[in-house]
């Protein structure tokens, strides 16, 4: 639960107030980035022994990249399991879920046995806004309400912003993307070129071997996508995806009965190249997925869709999360060849 703050520590963010009912965080709202910032601060002093905040990047417009690690604090060497929202900045109901999700597995600890024993064994770590000057911009006034990309100037007079999506060295710049600045599919100057691409490349490359599944949060079309996006190259564990978001997609039916479709991106959707999603899976992590949540046809998700979409999405989520953890500490030989797969990736052996 999120108390009302001091006013010192609501100045370090903005003069804004949280969105608040008697002091309890308004979770089936948006809310600007300000507020976020505040919860994010409220949740590591609610819940000291669970939450860290780690700040690990700066925007172009020098705003702070932070992430929730949510876990058992232990001196153990913890897997983890990574989400990230609001990729793209006009996708308010991704950080909406970000939060939502955080919410709910803090709540489910102490009762559910099966979180507890995933915050012993893994640490969760979830950025509730990626793309930081971009989410802000976008709540700037009616005519930037659908800004997607970064805020950074292209390199061009008079253009600005990068598509992060497409941003990350994964077949850059081959399929899906323009080399117009212009463009909302604009893709950088190079791989890696956004700072907020970096942040997130080196955080995973530092602890490579300890990531079990990643997870992409954005919208719309209510689908659960993985690698390639290459329409030539097809992951080796494609079947294992297929069966594993396909169980995603039926636990999100038995909550409000929305359809969400599985497959790989240029399957389902259409080619692309640069994904945070193909690049995490090439640095080996095994189960990486892009969840695009409701509706299917806006950007603008009406305020009163924010809960039925989390609690549906919830459910997808960790299915996937639960399917992975399992796979290292449910036993048996499908852990053992999990285990395996990520002793490999410790000593640096590429699996692709």
């Amino acid at each position: 639960m999120l108390k009302l703050v001091g006013f010192s520590l609501l100045v370090l963010f903005s003069s804004e107030r949280p969105a608040t009912v008697e002091g309890v965080y308004d979770y089936y709202k948006y809310h600007p980035m300000s507020e976020i910032g505040v919860w994010m601060v409220q949740m590591k002093e609610d819940h000291p022994d669970l939450v860290t905040r780690v700040e690990y990047g700066t925007t172009y417009e020098k705003r702070t990249i932070s992430l929730l690690k949510i876990g058992l604090k232990t001196n153990a060497i913890k897997k983890i399991a990574w989400m990230d929202c609001g990729i793209h900045a006009s996708e308010w109901i991704a950080p909406a879920f970000c939060q939502y999700f955080v919410n709910q597995i803090l709540q489910s600890y102490k009762t559910d046995a099966k979180i507890r024993r995933m915050m012993e064994n893994l640490d969760f770590y979830v950025t509730p806004v990626l793309n930081v000057d971009g989410y802000i911009y976008s709540w700037k006034d009616s005519t930037t309400r659908l800004w997607r990309k970064n805020r950074k100037p292209g390199p061009s007079t008079g253009c600005y912003g990068t598509d992060l999506d497409l941003n990350f060295d994964a077949n850059w710049g081959n399929l899906g993307a323009s080399f117009n600045c212009s463009s909302d599919t604009f893709c950088g100057t190079n791989p890696e070129s956004e700072s907020e691409v970096k942040a997130v490349a080196d955080l995973v490359r530092k602890q490579r071997g300890n990531f079990l599944c990643f997870l992409s949060i954005q919208s719309f079309g209510q689908l659960i996508l993985f690698p390639y996006g290459d329409p030539n190259d097809t992951v080796p564990n494609y079947n294992e995806l297929m069966k594993v978001g396909q169980d995603a997609a039926e636990a999100i039916k038995k909550v409000h009965g929305q359809n969400y479709t599985v497959g790989s991106f240029p399957n389902v959707l259409y080619p692309d190249s640069g994904s945070i999603r193909d690049w995490a899976r090439m640095q080996g992590i095994r189960f990486s997925y892009t969840f695009k949540l409701r509706d299917k046809g806006t950007f603008q998700l009406p305020e009163d869709q924010i809960q039925p979409a989390c609690e549906e999405a919830y459910r997808g989520a960790l299915r996937v999360i639960t399917h992975a953890h399992d796979q290292i500490y449910g036993g048996g030989a499908a852990a053992t060849a999990a285990t395996l797969w990520t002793l490999l990736l410790a000593a640096g052996v590429t699996l692709m």
